[in-house]
């Protein structure tokens, strides 16, 4: 890149580039490096998740050597490296205990991932109903109608009934109720 100002675009492509990837235990095998290696991240958003499994992966990660004061309980019980608060603490007031963020977000995608996994088992028309009423909650694009949340709030709870080994005759759908989702979303 040239030094003159507002040139933020190169010309040429990267001039070293790494052949294979890094490994952090290639040339160390220490018990410390197989500790942080084996260590279990619980009790954190996913954000502070992926910045601490980061810290593992490139070596970066440095763990406690005592254990720290907790900014609630005042103790020396926070025993994770880049936390704040003890695991207690953090459970008790339901946040992250790096960033002090609410947790209940990762809580939220869970269930999401539950409900993704349960449409496996649906046929084609079923799974994308509850797809396109999923999609249109997130996006916003739908007028959140106490009717229309209503309506997905039962599909969402009918899934969670039904049986999905046996055939999915359980999850009663009508063909004209849910074929259109605008009119049933209130649009």
């Amino acid at each position: 890149m040239s030094l003159s100002r507002g040139n933020t675009n190169r010309t040429r492509p990267q001039k070293h580039q790494n052949r294979a990837a890094f490994k952090n235990d290639l040339h160390d095998t220490s018990h410390k490096t197989k500790f942080i290696n084996s260590l279990e991240i619980r009790g954190v958003c996913q954000r502070c998740k992926n910045i601490l499994e980061w810290k593992i992966k490139y070596k970066k990660y440095k763990p406690l050597a005592v254990p720290t004061k907790c900014t609630s309980c005042l103790e020396k019980t926070v025993k994770h490296a880049y936390h704040v608060l003890c695991s207690k603490c953090a459970s008790e007031k339901e946040v992250c205990a790096k960033c002090c963020q609410n947790i209940n977000i990762e809580k939220q995608e869970d269930k999401k991932t539950d409900i993704l996994g349960k449409l496996s088992g649906l046929s084609e028309r079923k799974r994308r109903t509850v797809l396109r009423y999923l999609k249109n909650q997130e996006d916003g694009t739908q007028k959140k109608t106490p009717a229309s949340i209503k309506t997905i709030d039962e599909i969402l709870s009918q899934m969670d009934k039904m049986d999905l080994k046996n055939d999915d005759d359980d999850f009663k759908f009508s063909s004209d109720e849910y074929s259109d989702s605008d009119s049933v979303l209130g649009k």
